[in-house]
């Protein structure tokens, strides 16, 4: 492939990532962003002639009449329109799959060890391993569940996901994401989310990255609404980052990877696809730092429902059930009296596939390290280990507990979740898993009420 020179480089670096980023805020506005000065066209999305010799397209996420609340567009000024590519051709999947079917779904509660970095040169795309997920990008219902573990930036390689919305949760390893619409930084206890075909690439400025993956073939995530909670709490709008325009004028010899019916596709692309010099709209990558995030919890007696930790959520057709809900497990303060304050045992209709990003999860004294994930499928029971049970039942609830730097999630979908062969047969599953639950002593006594 063709290199620029470092002064083409140094152009690129000085229009694509001024330091800091800027961003602009508020989940799902209608933003409106430009690199140079008049390069968005004034009045109309089409004119005859663009500023700078620009081409406008428009990239719908949407079907043109969706209702105005939920329509995702986006007009791009571009310097060459998103069709000038050379053909497609079918390229190896490496270790991402969408076929759920290959092998027997489990009811057993299930439990991996983190993925280690690899040893040979890995970008992100290559870095994935398709876990588990259930549904079908044709069908654009349920979703896949990835990890992924990379030592290499993205230079000359783009990605473009024309299956899915990217749910990307870091878990080691700062991402610069160079999207069509601008530049993000995140970082671990960030979240990156880029919708259904954005092409983009990712740098590794640390070197090397892991972390987890939804990719959502269902509506897109949306912020719950808060019902009694009232106008504020949990993940408020403003703290939503989006990025401003900026752009790669680049030449040379380039791969464009794309994602489509759950195989990989590659095509030669004499120019960064990321080109884009002004846009508006609302369908753009965006970030957000789940720190800010709003903990409502009880001050009285009893746990509420996790649903209290409900990050974003993807509706399915059946009312008040998601097809996917992104839920967090942040520090927060525990004050309920007389109350087992923990999360209780259930067995749960939904299935949750869990991950941890920082420090220790309360539910679980050993085996679940940052880095790891666990499913739980529908109806199978799941709780806390012995050790964190006997130790709640005797903990002085008079004072209150705060829970400091954690910070776990789960992806939960009202679908059975299938898992993949390589998460049944791989090294990291921990075959031992269900030993964290046999210690539970039996302290029935008839005798004593």
């Amino acid at each position: 492939m063709a290199a620029t020179t470092q002064v083409e480089r140094a152009a690129t670096k000085a229009k694509a990532a001024p330091e800091p980023l800027a961003y602009l805020t508020g989940f799902n506005n209608e933003f409106a962003t430009e690199a140079l000065p008049g390069a968005l066209p004034v009045g109309r999305n089409s004119p005859q002639q663009c500023p700078y010799g620009l081409y406008a397209e428009q990239l719908s996420g949407t079907a043109f009449t969706a209702l105005r609340g939920t329509n995702r567009r986006t007009w791009m000024y571009r310097i060459r329109p998103g069709a000038v590519h050379k053909p497609f051709r079918r390229v190896d999947n490496g270790r991402m799959t969408n076929e759920f079917g290959a092998t027997s779904a489990t009811p057993n509660q299930l439990r991996w060890s983190p993925l280690p970095i690899p040893s040979q040169p890995t970008d992100f795309v290559a870095g994935w391993v398709t876990m588990a997920g259930q549904g079908a990008p044709d069908a654009m219902t349920g979703c896949a569940i990835h990890l992924y573990a990379a030592n290499a930036s993205m230079t000359d390689r783009y990605f473009v996901d024309a299956d899915g919305e990217l749910l990307i949760v870091p878990q080691l390893g700062r991402l610069r994401a160079i999207t069509e619409m601008g530049v993000l930084d995140v970082e671990p206890q960030e979240i990156l989310v880029i919708p259904r075909g954005v092409r983009f690439r990712i740098e590794l400025p640390d070197g090397q990255a892991r972390g987890y993956i939804c990719e959502n073939f269902g509506a897109y995530l949306r912020l719950p609404d808060l019902g009694v909670i009232g106008s504020n709490g949990l993940a408020n709008p403003r703290d939503f980052m989006y990025p401003v325009a900026a752009y790669e004028d680049r030449v040379g010899s380039f791969e464009l990877v794309n994602k489509f019916l759950g195989n990989l596709w590659a095509c030669e692309i004499g120019h960064s696809p990321c080109d884009v010099v002004a846009w508006h709209g609302n369908f753009a990558p965006y970030k957000y730092d789940l720190r800010r995030f709003n903990v409502i919890g009880s001050i009285s007696y009893d746990h509420p429902d996790p649903s209290i930790f409900l990050v974003l959520q993807s509706q399915s057709d059946t009312p008040a059930v998601d097809m996917i809900d992104f839920v967090i497990f942040p520090p927060r303060i525990l004050a309920m009296q007389d109350t087992f304050r923990p999360p209780w045992f259930h067995r749960n209709v939904a299935s949750e596939f869990m991950g941890l990003i920082h420090g220790v999860y309360d539910a679980k004294a050993d085996g679940f390290v940052p880095g790891g994930a666990s499913l739980h499928n529908c109806m199978s029971g799941h709780g806390p280990d012995a050790e964190t049970f006997e130790k709640a039942t005797r903990t002085d609830t008079s004072k209150p507990h705060h829970i400091q730097d954690t910070m776990a999630f789960m992806f939960e979908t009202r679908l059975p979740i299938r898992p993949t062969r390589f998460a049944l047969e791989a090294a990291e599953l921990q075959r031992d898993y269900y030993t964290c639950w046999q210690g539970l002593a039996k302290h029935f006594d008839p005798k004593k009420p």
